[in-house]
């Protein structure tokens, strides 16, 4: 791909597998409550769709939905973030990408992204992170790609954003973007890739 000026990247399952802290996480506001273990069918929407999409998902009845919303703020987050695995090639293809490209992160996490970053050490690796709370239309919506964009006046075909769901698809679509498919040959992609490390290649860097 040529005159690449920006890599926008989806979070969980691209950046960080956060499939074992996902289901922890539900799986104890769930359990709190006495409802069922997670089921693979719930499992497959919040591990995509934002926290309040989810929770809305998982407690159908209102008042059991307020109060596990009220729960889920007392929770102390950080002990999740010791099941999080980080893509062993994030952080060197984030070094050669900048400063001539720009990064980003597109991403339907809410209050959750900071913590993360600050974690793992990558506060300063992108120029612009947007998450479901800076928009008002979520992914599948294009919002948070067009938000990217707009910000550093690009051409949708000047950018590449890596996902690896239908939600991804969905935004990227929509936004006239280019993606990247990582570990999921079932979407309908530009290019599909492996591991991040393929980015260089792609982009010859």
């Amino acid at each position: 791909m040529k005159n690449v000026k920006l890599v926008a990247f989806d979070c969980d399952g691209v950046m960080f597998d956060t499939e074992q802290a996902n289901r922890f996480y539900y799986s104890d506001i769930l359990q709190h409550f006495g409802q069922p273990v997670l089921t693979e069918e719930q499992f497959g929407f919040v591990h995509m769709h934002t926290v309040h999409e989810s929770m809305s998902y998982l407690f159908s009845d209102e008042n059991l939905l307020e109060a596990a919303q009220a729960f889920r703020k007392t929770m102390d987050y950080r002990k999740y973030l010791g099941y999080y695995t980080m893509e062993p090639q994030l952080v060197s293809l984030l070094e050669k990408l900048r400063p001539q490209i720009k990064t980003a992160v597109a991403t339907n996490r809410t209050d959750t992204m900071d913590k993360l970053l600050t974690e793992f050490k990558l506060d300063g690796y992108f120029d612009l992170v947007v998450t479901s709370t800076d928009v008002k239309h979520p992914k599948p919506h294009p919002e948070g790609l067009l938000k990217i964009l707009d910000h550093f006046g690009l051409a949708p075909h000047q950018a590449i954003y890596i996902g690896d769901s239908q939600v991804d698809e969905l935004a990227a679509r929509a936004a006239k973007m280019p993606l990247a498919a990582y570990r999921n040959r079932e979407l309908e992609a530009d290019v599909y890739i492996d591991s991040l490390g393929e980015i260089e290649q792609l982009l010859d860097l």
